[in-house]
């Protein structure tokens, strides 16, 4: 293999891709827009009150003026109106007074916590006293915040994006266009040609990361409990990971077209799985050893460990066999499979 000749095809990929304005937005201007969207919507705020229905009715006015004065929303309106109230969303809860009834929705969350603020609030107004004096401490550090949880995510969701369309969808490109065949002409080595993918992407990394990482830990306060060189070496790792897959995908297609669904096929069950926006915990038992296999659960799970939890990258064995083994088995097919007309 010949230094110069790799090097050629490397600064050609760089040059063409700094060419489209819309890849360069798409690789290092949509994660941050993203990440402050997201991070506005889901900042640290205090708690909102309960939207309550309560049926029009003896006691109502009571039970009204009980859940005013302690902070909540209560709206008295009509049975039938309560009902449509709570169906479409803009109450979380029913309270009849006499007799005391609270209909909800057991499978909303904030339908369930309405039920327990809304009657606490009612009876300490009625005059009930807990038999256990109890005190409250609230609190909130980096690390707990949903914000911590999505910037991760949010890292190993870009790696993935950018190995898989970045590679995949260039070379089918590429080869629609035949100009792989004219660089099968040319004296390089077939896998020179790959591995200037490869080795664009590990450069970009160095530019993507610290940009989206360095801009969480100044606007949000997102923590860096693990060592720089740690979570560079998963990054890499996870990079080179979805490279190969983005070579394996790539490798067949005829079209566009076709190469772009296929991208999806690979990409939405781990876009869904993998914990990018919330936890992987919610699936089934039964999921879970296939949900740990996919290599952005891997990638997800081993940045959140070093960033949040100050995790060794040694203790992270399972996450980095997945990505490896992903990185090079992929890498591998591609290179037997490549098709280059």
């Amino acid at each position: 293999m010949t230094s110069s000749s790799l090097g050629q095809l490397t600064a050609a990929r760089l040059r063409l891709f700094f060419r489209e304005p819309s890849a360069v937005f798409w690789t290092f201007g949509f994660p941050l827009l993203l990440s402050v969207a997201l991070g506005v919507a889901f900042r640290n705020r205090p708690p909102q009150p309960s939207v309550a229905a309560v049926v029009d009715g003896p006691g109502a006015a009571e039970v009204e003026a009980a859940l005013r004065a302690a902070g909540q929303k209560p709206l008295r309106m009509e049975r039938e109106a309560a009902h449509a109230a709570l169906r479409v969303g803009k109450a979380d809860l029913v309270v009849t007074a006499i007799p005391r009834t609270y209909e909800y929705d057991p499978t909303r969350e904030d339908s369930r916590l309405a039920r327990l603020v809304v009657d606490d609030v009612l009876q300490r107004a009625e005059g009930r006293r807990d038999p256990t004096p109890t005190t409250e401490a609230h609190v909130s550090q980096p690390g707990s915040r949903y914000i911590d949880f999505l910037i991760p995510g949010l890292v190993g969701l870009n790696i993935m994006s950018s190995g898989m369309w970045g590679i995949g969808y260039v070379i089918v490109e590429t080869r629609q266009k035949k100009l792989l065949k004219r660089m099968v002409a040319t004296p390089m080595r077939r896998s020179e040609y790959l591995l200037a993918f490869v080795i664009m992407r590990m450069l970009f990394l160095l530019a993507e990361v610290p940009l989206l990482v360095g801009f969480a830990m100044l606007f949000f306060g997102t923590p860096m409990r693990g060592r720089l060189v740690d979570l560079g070496a998963l990054m890499a790792l996870g990079a080179l990971a979805f490279a190969g897959l983005g070579l394996l995908v790539g490798s067949r297609a005829r079209n566009s077209q076709t190469v772009a669904g296929l991208i999806n096929l690979v990409m939405m069950p781990m876009f869904v799985l993998s914990g990018v926006f919330f936890s992987s915990r919610h699936f089934p038992a039964v999921m879970q050893p296939a949900i740990r296999a996919l290599p952005l659960t891997a990638l997800n799970d081993g940045l959140r460990a070093i960033m949040n939890d100050g995790a060794p990258l040694g203790s992270l064995s399972w996450e980095m066999l997945v990505l490896a083994v992903v990185g090079a088995g992929s890498f591998g097919l591609a290179l037997r499979w490549f098709r280059w007309t």
